[in-house]
């Protein structure tokens, strides 16, 4: 049996028409996806033609009016009910100083004692003028009873005719005027000897530092020795301790105003302190400025805080629930729709099936509604999604949206 071996011509026909089977399957290929993709591109637009375009639905949402009754979280601070820092009155050297910073006094307690050794020398002096003037006193009254003794004598006398001349009558007359005179200023002499006493030993009583009010010291600035005086230098800048009341605080609510309508005093209202998380304090509201604040456009409202049990501390810093409250009704949308631009703040209202662009003004949110105050009246339908690319005069359809999706 012969074999049979390929040559290579043979082998080169073979590569030869393997080649061209595989070219002609690409171009086959090549033309099924061309075709393929221009039956696609035809269908897209045959969809196009046969969807014609139309107005967007868009979801809306009514305008619910309520009255308005939430509570906010607004940031307050502390205040001591009375502070004061206490200066000398008198200059003098501090002898010694019996309280210290978080010391608790009562009214009246003595804080400190000054030394003044020239005060005890005005006031030995001044109780010496005011002897010398008792003394002169005592003179010119003693001369004038002489005189008016005298004066009585003449007087009785002159009753006989010839037995006292008439000029010795008038002198002794014009004798007790005088004395009379003396007497009076004698007596004013004593007053002003008596005040000046007096003010000297009140400048005495000034060494004597006490408290004014019940409260804890916070500050002191001065030891024994130190020279302390209402005059120029350090000492007349800095106090010499620094007392606040804390038994009853002051809590200082800067309100917005925007809810400063319905603020009635002696409301209660809970607050809470980094101090103590998850507990709650109370206070009463006592004062009310009145007035706002031009430059933070708030209201300075003033809360009574008993602290009877010093938990707290003058200065911290504080979250007043606070209760808002309308006279009326309000209009409320979703926060989504009202949109917001450099230059208004609007919600779409849809009217006649045609959009609307009506300006607002925000006022309180309400869970995942807010205040608005516009043209709007209850029961317009709004877009639930506020958005300037939803141009005023666009006709559209709408659509109500869920309670969800609003």
């Amino acid at each position: 049996m012969n074999s049979y071996s390929a040559g290579p011509r043979d082998t080169r026909v073979k590569t030869a028409t393997a080649v061209g089977w595989v070219t002609l399957s690409i171009w086959l290929a090549a033309c099924g996806g061309n075709q393929s993709a221009q039956s696609e591109k035809a269908g897209e637009k045959a969809g196009e033609k046969a969807a014609a375009p139309g107005p967007p639905t868009i979801d809306v949402v009514r305008v619910v009016e309520q009255p308005l009754d939430v509570t906010v979280s607004m940031p307050a601070e502390l205040n001591p009910y009375q502070t004061v820092a206490i200066y000398p009155r008198v200059t003098g050297f501090v002898g010694s100083i019996r309280v210290d910073r978080g010391t608790r006094v009562r009214a009246g307690e003595l804080l400190a004692v000054l030394d003044a050794p020239e005060l005890a020398a005005q006031r030995a002096e001044s109780q010496s003028k005011l002897q010398g003037a008792e003394a002169q006193l005592a003179a010119v009254r003693s001369k004038a009873d002489a005189d008016a003794s005298v004066y009585d004598k003449l007087k009785a006398a002159s009753a006989t005719p010839g037995v006292v001349a008439g000029n010795d009558l008038v002198l002794a007359q014009k004798a007790v005027e005088a004395d009379q005179g003396q007497v009076a200023a004698a007596q004013q002499n004593i007053e002003a000897a008596r005040q000046a006493l007096k003010s000297v030993t009140d400048m005495e009583s000034y060494l004597k530092v006490t408290a004014p009010f019940d409260g804890v010291v916070t500050e002191r600035n001065v030891h024994p020795g130190a020279l302390v005086g209402p005059g120029s230098g350090a000492g007349a800048s800095t106090p010499m301790v620094r007392l606040v009341e804390s038994d009853r605080l002051r809590l200082v609510v800067p309100v917005p105003e925007a809810y400063t309508a319905g603020v009635i005093p002696g409301t209660e209202m809970p607050f809470s302190v980094a101090a103590y998380p998850g507990q709650s304090f109370m206070g009463k509201v006592a004062r009310i400025a009145q007035s706002v604040d031009v430059s933070t456009r708030t209201m300075a409202v003033e809360l009574d805080v008993m602290n009877k049990d010093g938990r707290l501390t003058p200065g911290a810093f504080c979250q007043v629930r606070w209760p808002v409250r309308r006279t009326g009704s309000s209009l409320l949308v979703p926060a989504g729709s009202v949109a917001s631009t450099t230059g208004r703040t609007f919600v779409v209202r849809i009217r006649n099936g045609r959009t609307e662009w009506v300006d607002v003004t925000t006022g309180v949110a309400s869970g995942l509604l807010v205040e608005v105050f516009g043209e709007l009246r209850s029961g317009d339908e709004v877009a639930v999604r506020g958005t300037d690319e939803l141009r005023a005069g666009t006709e559209v359809r709408v659509r109500q949206a869920t309670p969800a999706a609003s």
